[in-house]
């Protein structure tokens, strides 16, 4: 026979997680319905952002350009991203870690090379 008795700290916890999750959705819905801040007006339904209607639909689609931009923005965020622990630890890493950190900039490195010579960078 098996205890279920064991399982019930994790039924918990994802109650609340649930619940919590639930209300931090739901009750700034509520409280917006009854504060009275649903109801849209001219002045609201106006352009904010740049102070002037935009020119085409806004969900037309994105060049591709602007995707592989960011793709190449996060890859080169991450190498940074790698690079700060490696240094703190290259004294206990030694040669190695030094060689294989090498090989994996250089790979970035080409990569970079590659896509500048594809014209990704390229804004137009």
């Amino acid at each position: 026979m098996v205890d279920l008795s064991q399982y019930l700290p994790i039924l918990l916890f994802l109650a609340v997680a649930l619940g919590l999750s639930s209300a931090f959705v739901f009750l700034p819905m509520a409280v917006g319905r009854l504060t009275g801040a649903h109801k849209p007006d001219p002045e609201k339904l106006s352009e904010y952002e740049c102070g002037f209607p935009a020119f085409e639909d806004p969900r037309s689609q994105f060049d591709v350009r602007f995707y592989l931009i960011a793709i190449l923005f996060i890859v080169f965020d991450l190498e940074a991203a790698f690079l700060f622990p490696w240094s703190v630890s290259l004294g206990e890493i030694g040669w190695a870690g030094w060689i294989t950190m090498m090989v994996f900039i250089f790979e970035l490195v080409l990569g970079l090379v590659y896509a500048w010579k594809k014209g990704a960078l390229d804004w137009e």
